[in-house]
């Protein structure tokens, strides 16, 4: 019955992830997961599970108990900057971009946004990096679209610089450092809390020596997702060179 109930859920959740575009393709995810507790709970209703060789079982036990201990162990260490507010009066804050639609930001850049707005008039000495190149289903480019919106704010635009070429986060960062000015700086990383941890440690990477976060809110339902895709996020970039 666990396993019933666990399938029922998944799918529920991965279609009210596909429902709201988030993360389209890394949705599917909960549908394999659904897939595999109904197979599991079929298997032991017919006693197919019993029949399957004990070292088989051990290795599928084994690796179902890596799985989890990644994902409490990722999840424990984005856990750790969740609320992180930076510092203030920062030289910059670069704001790393996310989905656009054809209505404005997404749910998940508009929080952004919103944090790094809020930030920029209580210090007003600070000036914004926005992040964000055009994807194939964007209307136009992620940074263009944010330094219109901050501008909205009423955040003057002189304070404001674009890089609009980038596809992911290392390249936000990677292309942004190329607008700072010359010297020493204290910057602030402006992402959803569920991102921060690894944008911080690829910040690092990129060179930046000074680096805090500021962490925008998140929509609560969503997280289990989008700390999911964290995950494979940071085991991809661990394995890579990417940390």
């Amino acid at each position: 019955m666990f396993f019933i109930i666990l399938a029922v859920l998944a799918a529920i959740y991965g279609t009210c992830v596909q429902s709201i575009g988030l993360g389209v393709s890394f949705g599917l995810i909960w549908y394999g997961l659904a897939a595999l507790s109904a197979f599991h709970a079929f298997s032991l209703r017919h006693g197919i599970w019993a029949g399957i060789p004990a070292p088989l079982r051990m290795i599928f036990i084994l690796i179902i108990l890596a799985g989890c201990a990644a994902v409490a162990a990722t999840w424990i260490l984005i856990a750790k900057n969740f609320h992180d507010k930076g510092e203030r009066n920062l030289d910059y804050i670069i704001v790393l971009g996310a989905q656009v639609l054809k209505t404005g930001p997404s749910r998940s850049l508009k929080s952004r946004l919103d944090s790094a707005a809020a930030y920029l008039k209580e210090n007003p000495n600070t000036i914004c990096i926005v992040s964000g190149g055009q994807g194939f289903n964007e209307p136009d480019s992620e940074a263009r679209v944010m330094k219109d919106y901050l501008v909205d704010t009423g955040i003057p635009q002189e304070r404001i610089l674009t890089e609009d070429r980038s596809v992911n986060t290392a390249q936000n960062l990677a292309f942004s450092k190329r607008l700072l000015k010359a010297g020493e700086h204290r910057i602030g990383i402006v992402t959803n809390d569920f991102h921060l941890y690894r944008a911080l440690r690829l910040a690092s990477k990129a060179g930046y020596k000074n680096v805090t976060g500021i962490a925008a809110p998140s929509t609560p339902f969503y997280l289990p997702n989008n700390m999911l895709r964290e995950t494979f996020g940071i085991l991809k970039d661990a394995l890579t060179g990417g940390f």
